[in-house]
């Protein structure tokens, strides 16, 4: 069993040729909104991989809150978990330029509320070998006391590392398994500017220091990673983005499915990868994951 403690947003997406630079204004040329929220969208990633998936958050008494919810429900997960809780469901401002890049702000709402007792609750069903997905959206308290609970029962627990706030590299030092980009990697290992060859120093060092398993994903150069001692790669697909703000939380939902599932490493590595490339073909988080089939026939 997959269970995904974090953030449910809804997302406010417009499109533009070129992202503005600081203090300027473009023209937009669309508009739409939908589900989103790290957490979610990592939940719908792992519910969509074929696995059964258990989303705990919160999210607000409005008109946001059902929308937020929808594909979710729509794809099967278990919702018990989710609280509703006074004022506004997360939201998250995203402007996509021409070349698929992003820009985005997060306004927490409801995610705010999320508190360490959620966690408790959150974690109270899971049992010995049962995995545990968190990211940086809800507050770090309660990312801590899921973390400290997960350890004490013997569930396995993958860290997103992200967003970058400033408890990210303590927290990331809690998990079993941490997962990063190039930028939030460097922040862990307290190291700026790294090329391909310092990175994998920094992998080996952090490694051999916490026993962790730590994989960086490197957006269209693949993914580098360490377990057990052995670095490994892994690439992803050959592609045109759209639009890239779905891709992590894609790869970070197929990962832990691929776990559950009972892949071996290489094979989760490779799979989610793909997963992740293929999120980049369509617009918004949630409506460009692919399929389970989608991502086996590619692969």
């Amino acid at each position: 069993m997959i269970t995904v403690f974090g953030s449910i947003n809804m997302d406010l997406i417009a499109t533009t040729e070129r992202l503005p630079k600081p203090g300027e204004t473009v023209a937009g040329n669309g508009f739409a909104t939908a589900a989103g929220g790290k957490g979610a969208n990592q939940a719908l990633a792992a519910r969509r991989a074929g696995r059964y998936v258990h989303m705990a958050g919160a999210v607000g008494k409005d008109s946001f809150a059902a929308d937020a919810l929808s594909l979710l429900d729509d794809a099967g997960t278990d919702l018990s978990l989710v609280k509703h809780v006074d004022g506004p469901t997360g939201t998250a401002l995203i402007l996509v330029g021409g070349d698929g890049e992003n820009m985005i702000a997060v306004v927490p709402g409801a995610n705010g509320l999320v508190a360490p007792e959620d966690a408790e609750t959150a974690i109270g069903g899971m049992k010995e070998g049962d995995i545990l997905m968190l990211q940086l959206e809800v507050p770090a308290a309660a990312v801590e006391r899921a973390l400290s609970t997960a350890s004490a029962k013997g569930v396995t627990s993958i860290l997103n590392l992200a967003p970058l706030i400033p408890d990210a590299p303590r927290l990331g030092r809690l998990a079993d398994i941490v997962i990063a980009n190039e930028t939030e990697f460097e922040r862990l290992a307290g190291q700026d500017g790294m090329d391909a060859q310092a990175r994998e120093a920094a992998l080996t060092r952090l490694h051999a220091e916490t026993g962790q398993t730590l994989i960086v994903t490197l957006g269209g150069d693949g993914v580098v990673a360490i377990r057990d001692g052995a670095v490994s790669r892994a690439q992803g697909l050959k592609i045109e983005p759209v639009d890239t703000v779905g891709a992590g939380d894609t790869f970070c939902g197929y990962f832990a499915a691929s776990l559950d599932e009972g892949l071996d490493f290489a094979s989760a590595l490779r799979r989610a990868a793909v997963a992740g490339s293929l999120a980049c073909l369509k617009s918004g988080a949630q409506p460009s994951i692919p399929s389970g089939e989608d991502v086996a026939a590619r692969i």
